[in-house]
């Protein structure tokens, strides 16, 4: 068979040879008893970098040992790319969300052999899910393996954005001392209305973390959690977004991006929100009209926006959020923590093992399967069908 992988691109002093640290954190399971991913066995150390065009999601050598044929590429925009003429005789496809390969209903058509595609990672938006329905191609992500390293960047960017931090470090890193240049943009993040979009696996552990900081927290989904967990928390819920909006100092995205929510937070969406409102998304650029978020930075409707996603991605070097005042953005890396990696890559084997050898996948690895969406895919998507 033929696997087409698609990493990003080695560091630009090259793949490390030496890391900060000899070890990471082993973790077994997540809150709710689900179990990190179990293959049979890996072909890298865990806490390497696996995302790059060398570490090849740690699946190259064991893939070759098997005799199938592997094609690596971080080439893959346009007609003329590497990816798209591998594409064509292609068995299995694995995309990261932080580089993704976007699978077009262009794409699925000419991959006439296509069987899999595997977001090594999760999020799989960049897979056009009714063309994968539409095609019988199955759709698989490693879900949970990042939303706690998600979770943790969102509960950092907040706090970034509110204590005014980008800017403070600035002023040191020029040799500065101005005290109230720094002071008079930074806010304790006590007592605030907090909010998010989404209460799944990432929303939920979000507000988790935040419960110690003493703020008000509030959420909206389409699946309202139960009565207990709410007074654990407690949790604020809104039976809609617009409700919820008014109230926030902070808000956060963590939906999935899908045709109901593509474009969602728009100058009308802006203008309901809190003047002075920071937002944070981890969850997709595609969520946002990106002139609107701009333009509300400037104008102080929003008082911070940060976060690590971007449309598309790679984000072109004109993109308005590299250059916006009060801006916390970053590549795409929440997710691809050298912790994340491990449990990612590792999850990536054990979905390719169940596929060579005809098991079934884990159901909460599903995202499209037998022409419908499926698994995970069932509970966080919507399609245009």
């Amino acid at each position: 068979m033929k696997f087409l992988l698609v990493p990003y691109p080695d560091p630009v002093s090259g793949h490390p040879t030496k890391y900060v640290r000899d070890s990471i954190p082993e973790i077994k399971s997540y809150p709710g008893g689900a179990t990190t991913p179990t293959p049979k066995a890996i072909s890298f150390k865990p806490g390497e970098l696996l995302g790059d065009e060398t570490g090849a999601f740690g699946i190259k050598s064991w893939l070759e040992s098997l005799g199938h044929q592997v094609v690596v590429t971080t080439d893959k925009e346009g007609p003329n790319s590497v990816f798209e003429k591998e594409l064509v005789d292609a068995d299995v496809v694995l995309s990261q969300p932080f580089y993704p390969a976007y699978m077009t209903a262009q794409r699925f058509a000419i991959a006439k052999k296509l069987k899999l595609c595997v977001t090594v990672g999760i999020g799989s938006d960049h897979y056009d899910l009714d063309a994968a329905n539409e095609h019988a191609v199955t759709v698989a992500e490693v879900s949970y393996s990042n939303s706690r390293s998600v979770a943790e960047h969102i509960v950092m960017t907040a706090l970034i954005l509110v204590r005014n931090f980008v800017a403070s470090h600035e002023v040191a890193k020029a040799g500065g001392w101005n005290i109230a240049d720094c002071a008079e943009r930074s806010y304790d993040l006590e007592g605030m209305h907090f909010g998010t979009i989404a209460a799944g696996r990432i929303g939920l552990d979000v507000l988790r973390k935040l419960k110690p900081f003493d703020l008000h927290l509030h959420y909206y989904d389409k699946h309202r959690l139960t009565p207990k967990l709410e007074e654990e928390l407690g949790l604020i819920y809104h039976a809609s977004v617009d409700e919820m909006l008014p109230f926030l100092d902070v808000l956060n995205i963590s939906c999935p991006l899908h045709p109901e929510t593509q474009g969602m937070v728009n100058a009308k969406f802006i203008a309901k929100c809190k003047r002075g409102v920071f937002i944070v998304n981890t969850a997709r650029g595609g969520l946002c009209d990106e002139n609107a978020v701009a333009e509300a930075c400037k104008t102080g409707q929003i008082g911070g926006y940060g976060g690590d996603v971007w449309y598309p991605q790679p984000a072109p070097k004109d993109h308005p959020w590299r250059t916006m005042p009060y801006n916390a953005m970053v590549p795409h890396i929440s997710g691809t923590s050298l912790s994340a990696q491990a449990r990612y890559c590792a999850g990536t084997r054990e979905i390719l093992e169940d596929f060579l050898e005809g098991r079934p996948y884990r159901k909460e690895y599903l995202i499209a399967h037998k022409g419908r969406l499926a698994g995970a895919g069932a509970y966080a998507y919507t399609t245009r069908q």
